[in-house]
């Protein structure tokens, strides 16, 4: 008999599933279906768009002879995919007493996950599991009868199966669900019709042991009832069919750089990854990482299935170096389709391009311009307007508001990062074109400034990092603006207690990026030494190789104890760092291939990259096992980017990031600019013989001046130039035999600055 209200409303506090994911799949026509698998079963699957998981998990009990099993608990199977670049997963879980089958399939016509099965075992039945999320909301509503249904406003999911169900039941989970009558009762015994409003489960017995599960989502239950049985009624080996020649198709216009056979794989698989995680709603978004770090923890309505305009350019330039090309371009014109009104990104946003977190990070603006760049360098871009206005709205952002970044590339402090100076100088040069006369020659003036200054802001003479390594200085991680102390500042590291350090202790890979793209030769002394201190200093030996902690002192990455990340942590070394340390390797003369095979057995079980691996002891508890995935995002995009440019780089000698223009401008070397531009952002206190200041600020202003301590004081009005900056300019020849310039502002209110500021002339 059913009983209709189950106790125990609303249930636990609802969370994701583990990030410790085996593989992600999609299909590559009209459906609009992301299903991600961990432990062996399906967990978060995500529609419309890749920003929108919908269930915490679809998973298993297997009622046997001598008991009974939950499969992701279990955790004995085997995993295996058609080809590396086919996203078709089989699972097989095998038992004393049972044998399942399992293989995922994204329908390629429908918005509906086809799951195939079959059991076998004496006296084996088969109990699915499901655990609705949908919308990311806390309550929902779940109804079962013949399907399993829930909703919630206007998103609603039916599961269905070909063979039906002998009986069905909702609850609330951790008092009425599936497996808490399991629990306490050793079986099936609960029949609830429907539980609404809270955390919901639903549990069906399944009437065959061999069959074809379809969850199907729509916005409504009738529409997702309509789907589910549709794709049913659909031949599955003609849907698999479909969706195999869509995938091998796609393969075709892979271009794989030569590698050895394990390699090669490992790049497929790469490039397939990267794919999967490319948006049908909105074509050309690629969010982070179709998983939530830490997700069986909380329930983050953001978690890393947002679009980060960083990591998907990243992942843009490595479909590039495979020749994927079009979908590079796809990924630039959703680019523009995001930029805001005033030329900036969002710091990271959903794939409708709604913002999540409010940050303002200046690579993020750099990245798309260098994108374009890319793309017109391999003849894949010809201007358009809307490319065009991009590029310039992008520029002119830039102009205004570099060099320094409110957020760093790790999002966490404010001030001049190796790595963004890097993609500001970068994106300034390779779009100089889109200007002529005054405008194209700021730009250039701008960028030959700011390249000569990098050392002055973010390296560190005689630090405190030095002593024992030999060493007369060395690049830091991150430069505080010069109204935090500029780089004798202090940085807060916000992931961890009493987290206030002096800037010139803090040291990340930020720096080889000057190599990567450029504007500094491998062989410069000061890279040199700097390469000498990570490797002393943030370099991980681990039993699968070689990776890198971000910076020392990181806090962003599980406890000591195995506990996850909770906004304190111990920093965790990244795969994707060994892969920046490799492009260092390619381009200084040494051999990449360790840190190309450290990237591939950081792995999990199906191949995937992940965020940070472990590097304590074995906590078994945990799941955590030294060189293996830790319990953060898993796979993280923009570390399999970075394995297909590094084998790129292997190849060709030129990473991906390096363009013509910069390489004959710069040759590697420290410029000497002939202006310098001094803003209140980014001022100096003197400057050498023979160079021209230019004064500059976002809004007019009146420059109150005089020379050698305000000899001849004097006004004069600032020129507005047509990047959107108000600039006072001092040629070489006004400067020349004077020991400083001194100088205050008025605004055009008429209100005084509240300080004098002096610069020192070098004279003869």
């Amino acid at each position: 008999m059913t009983e209709h209200v189950p106790p125990g409303a609303p249930g636990l506090d609802p969370t994701w599933s583990s990030s410790d994911k085996d593989m992600i799949t999609t299909g590559l026509g009209a459906s609009r279906i992301w299903a991600t698998l961990g432990h062996g079963i399906v967990n978060e699957v995500y529609w419309p768009s890749t920003g929108r998981p919908q269930i915490r998990d679809l998973g298993f009990i297997i009622a046997h002879k001598g008991g009974w099993t939950e499969l992701k608990r279990a955790d004995t199977y085997l995993f295996s995919l058609p080809k590396p670049y086919i996203p078709l997963p089989t699972v097989v879980h095998e038992g004393e007493h049972y044998r399942l089958e399992l293989e995922v399939l994204p329908h390629p016509l429908r918005d509906c996950l086809l799951i195939r099965y079959a059991l076998s075992g004496e006296d084996a039945r088969l109990y699915v599991l499901l655990a609705p999320h949908l919308d990311g909301a806390r309550e929902n509503d779940a109804v079962a009868g013949k399907d399993l249904s829930a909703s919630h406003n206007a998103t609603a999911l039916c599961l269905r199966a070909d063979g039906g169900f002998l009986r069905t039941s909702a609850g609330f989970v951790g008092t009425s669900d599936g497996w808490q009558d399991f629990s306490a009762n050793g079986g099936m015994t609960w029949t609830f019709s429907e539980a609404k409003g809270g955390n919901v489960a639903l549990v069906g017995e399944l009437a065959s042991d061999n069959g074809v599960l379809a969850l199907g989502f729509s916005e409504t239950p009738e529409g997702a009832r309509t789907l589910a049985r549709s794709s049913l009624a659909d031949s599955y080996d003609e849907s698999r069919d479909i969706f195999m020649k869509s995938w091998e198709d796609w393969a075709q216009h892979l271009r794989i750089p030569y590698a050895a056979p394990e390699l090669e794989e490992a790049a497929r698989r790469s490039a397939m990854v990267i794919k999967c995680h490319e948006d049908r709603t909105y074509a050309g978004a690629m969010v982070a990482s179709l998983s939530v770090p830490w997700g069986s923890s909380h329930d983050d309505a953001g978690g890393y299935h947002l679009v980060w305009t960083r990591d998907t350019v990243e992942a843009a330039f490595a479909l590039i170096t495979v020749g994927l090309y079009e979908d590079a371009g796809r990924t630039l014109d959703y680019l523009i389709g995001t930029q805001a009104d005033d030329g900036s990104w969002a710091q990271n946003y959903f794939p409708d391009g709604r913002g999540y977190w409010s940050g303002k990070q200046m690579d993020e603006v750099a990245l798309p311009v260098m994108l374009a760049a890319k793309l017109r360098a391999v003849g894949h871009l010809t201007n358009s307007p809307p490319e065009e206005a991009m590029v310039r709205s992008a520029i002119r952002f830039i102009v205004r508001n570099g060099p320094m970044s409110d957020q760093d590339r790790w999002e966490e402090n404010a001030g001049a990062s190796p790595f963004t100076l890097a993609m500001l100088i970068v994106a300034l040069v390779v779009s100089a074109d889109y200007f002529t006369g005054e405008d194209r020659d700021y730009i250039l003036s701008l960028a030959d400034s700011w390249n000569e200054r990098i050392e002055d802001w973010t390296y560190s003479v005689n630090g405190h990092l030095c002593a024992g390594l030999d060493l007369p200085g060395y690049y830091i991680r991150l430069g505080p603006r010069a109204v935090d102390g500029g780089i004798d500042g202090i940085i807060s590291r916000r992931n961890v207690q009493n987290g206030e350090t002096p800037a010139g202790d803090l040291i990340g890979l930020e720096f080889l990026y000057l190599v990567r793209t450029g504007l500094r030769a491998a062989e410069d002394r000061r890279i040199v030494d700097t390469v000498k201190l990570i490797d002393a200093k943030l370099r991980a030996e681990l039993p699968t190789g070689v990776a890198y902690y971000r910076y020392n002192g990181d806090g962003y990455g599980e406890h000591e104890d195995g506990t996850p990340f909770d906004g304190l942590g111990v920093g965790r070394p990244w795969p994707l760092l060994a892969g920046e340390r490799g492009h260092y390797a390619a381009l200084g003369g040494e051999d990449p291939m360790p840190y190309l095979n450290s990237m591939l057995r950081m792995v999990g079980k199906g191949g995937l990259i992940p965020e940070q691996v472990w590097d304590g002891e074995p906590m078994p508890e945990h799941g955590l096992v030294p060189g293996e995935p830790s319990g953060s995002a898993m796979p993280l995009v923009w570390a399999h980017g970075e394995l297909l440019k590094l084998l790129a780089t292997q190849t060709t000698g030129r990473p991906a990031e390096l363009f013509d223009v910069i390489a004959s401008r710069y040759a590697g070397k420290r410029p000497t600019a002939a202006t310098w531009h001094w803003r209140e952002s980014s001022p100096f206190a003197a400057i050498a013989k023979g160079k021209a200041i230019s004064i500059e600020a976002c809004d007019p202003f009146i420059l109150h001046f005089g020379l050698n301590g305000w000899e001849n004081a004097r006004d004069k009005a600032s020129v507005l130039n047509g990047l959107g900056m108000h600039c006072v300019l001092f040629t070489a020849a006004d400067l020349e035999g004077h020991k400083t310039l001194d100088f205050t502002f008025r605004n055009g209110d008429g209100e005084w600055k509240d300080k004098d500021f002096s610069i020192g002339l070098a004279v003869d």
